[in-house]
């Protein structure tokens, strides 16, 4: 049976969003929409609440209704006809009359889940407004999950019967709403809770002295020193889950059985190309620009067969040197030196400048990434600007300055376009973010954090990024033998080796096709515009239900997002087509 694609939205309305940034305020709820064109779904934007039943929608992401009560009558009609209602955290207009009471907000805690995530290990979350069954309303609805408001044991009972998901029955449709503000949690995780401006809080073991006197990216993070992170049989420590990750796992997860549910699929477009489950990347700052360094660096991942990113910090290597680099099939990009103890500012003008003495002095193509020296960060999207302002299409500066940092300590590691804060309307910069993982293994931090690192990354698709400074390849041999050590256990663990350009050059490409639907095959079609050029085959899952999938090769299934999927592999080519199927 060939199902019918599922018509996904995303309610986002215009005036109650202009209500909020009024008054300042953010609606992260936008970055719904980059979480869902990141998996690589088909989904549409509304801008006003009544559009939902004038569009032939079959479930609603309601992101940010509208807030008067035609607004919400408006999606109980449409729920009660058949329609699946989503929200992540909001509807609380709507909690009376569907029987519930609203407890308040809470958070930051812990939500174990009804669907993917990790070794059964609840997931934090930093926002949530959940609901409780009012005692005089007959119990329709099912529960899933449950929100814990400290980090939980196994053997520890939920401080409150509060649930992660209700599913609210509407008729002949219903209302799916999580408790937890995800949009929230997931920017919070990533980008922190509010602009950078004062040192964060040290761990108290000592492992993270946050508390240096500069600005730099960590000092937002969101995790628990103690329960989100966890210590190597040799005592490193470091952060061990990509909670925001695992988030988009379950929330992707649950869209596609929904739509399942309602006798629909949502096909999505694989993360990587045809071939390719997971990506390394490793990067270089030059900082003490020796030319040995260069020199050695090249030769020693010559010796791996890999190429990497360097990012040069002025005044940079001999300019004789860069030629080999880039021949070499490295990637260069600038290493922003904003530490005022060595001469920078956190300015715009100085960003300018030296962004301005790297084209000069390499001078033979466009500039695509940048990182910034001691991950100095300050504010929330001046960076991004700046890079937008100069071309620059990648950032690579959220990661750790201190070993108990070492980790997942933005929960992430999925590139990510950033958002901006509500003085820019929550917009989305065009600047894909790449964090690191860690720097200098084998001086930084022992190697024992490598493979349980790799394995996260491998579980949820992302990119494994680590720093090797040339200086440390140069000079420390625990450091140059950790290298290669690193090559070979990413390849045996799956991975592919990219730069941060090819990276961003995927990515572009990526989001530039949409699943459209079916052709006259019954095969789902893409359209996009790849200006004709010879591109990696796109993998495209298409979402089984248990019938289905016994019927299939078990080659062509695979389990993705918690769903049984079916695999199809497009060659694209010519303009803006799909045509076959290999």
């Amino acid at each position: 049976m060939t199902r019918k694609i599922a018509r996904i939205a995303i309610l986002l309305d215009r005036r109650a969003a202009m209500r909020r940034w009024a008054y300042g305020l953010n609606v992260f709820d936008r970055w719904v929409g980059e979480m869902l064109a990141h998996a690589g779904l088909p989904f549409e934007w509304l801008d006003e609440t009544r559009q939902v039943l004038e569009q032939g929608i079959d479930i609603v992401i309601a992101a940010l209704p509208g807030e008067e009560q035609d607004d919400l009558d408006t999606l109980m009609r449409f729920a009660a006809r058949g329609g699946i209602v989503i929200s992540y955290g909001g509807l609380n207009g709507l909690a009376r009359s569907l029987g519930f009471r609203r407890c308040g907000s809470i958070g930051p805690g812990y939500a174990s889940m009804p669907f993917v995530h990790a070794e059964d290990r609840p997931l934090r979350f930093l926002a949530a407004e959940p609901w409780a069954l009012r005692d005089d309303s007959p119990k329709t609805h099912q529960a899933f999950g449950e929100l814990y408001l400290s980090p939980p044991s196994r053997q520890s009972v939920s401080q409150t019967p509060l649930a992660t998901l209700l599913q609210i029955p509407v008729d002949r449709g219903r209302i799916e709403r999580w408790s937890v503000r995800v949009a929230d949690t997931l920017v919070g995780l990533q980008q922190g809770l509010s602009p950078l401006l004062e040192d964060g809080a040290p761990a108290a073991d000592g492992t993270a002295g946050l508390d240096d006197g500069l600005l730099k990216a960590e000092d937002t993070i969101t995790l628990d020193w103690q329960h989100d992170r966890v210590q190597t049989e040799t005592g490193a420590t470091y952060f061990a889950y990509p909670y925001a990750d695992l988030w988009k796992e379950s929330i992707i997860g649950h869209l596609l059985r929904s739509a399942l549910s309602i006798g629909r699929t949502l096909p999505f477009i694989a993360y990587w190309p045809d071939g390719v489950g997971q990506v390394a990347l490793i990067s270089h700052d030059s900082d003490r620009n020796h030319d040995e360094d260069a020199i050695t660096t090249l030769r020693e991942l010559a010796d791996c067969g890999v190429t990497s990113t360097w990012c040069m910090m002025k005044p940079g290597y001999s300019v004789s040197l860069y030629d080999g680099i880039q021949k070499a099939g490295h990637e260069l990009a600038l290493h922003f030196n904003a530490n005022e103890n060595e001469g920078g500012s956190w300015s715009e003008a100085a960003f300018q400048r030296q962004h301005e003495w790297f084209v000069r002095t390499v001078g033979n193509g466009a500039v695509v990434s940048n990182k910034n020296h001691f991950t100095r960060f300050e504010g929330w999207g001046e960076l991004y600007r700046w890079c937008e302002a100069c071309g620059l299409a990648s950032d690579q500066t959220r990661g750790p300055s201190k070993r108990g940092t070492v980790g997942f300590l933005f929960g992430t590691c999925h590139p990510y376009f950033p958002i901006a804060w509500s003085d820019e309307q929550n917009r989305l910069y065009n600047v894909l973010e790449i964090g690191f993982l860690s720097q200098d293994l084998g001086s930084f931090t022992d190697f024992s954090v490598v493979v349980p690192l790799l394995r996260q990354v491998a579980r949820v698709h992302g990119v494994a990024h680590f720093l090797f400074h040339q200086g440390r390849i140069h000079s420390d041999p625990a450091v140059r033998n950790s290298l290669h050590r690193f090559v070979l256990t990413a390849k045996e663990e799956g991975f592919d080796f990219w730069t941060g350009k090819a990276i961003v050059e995927w990515l572009q490409l990526r989001r530039s096709f949409t699943i459209i639907g079916r052709d006259a095959n019954g095969d789902v079609l893409l359209r996009g515009d790849d200006s004709g050029t010879t591109v990696p085959r796109f993998v495209v899952w298409e979402p089984l239900d248990e019938g289905e999938c016994k019927s299939i090769d078990d080659h062509l299934t695979e389990l993705r997002f918690g769903v049984d999927c079916k695999r199809s592999s497009y060659i694209i080519s010519g303009k803006g087509s799909v045509p076959g199927r290999s």
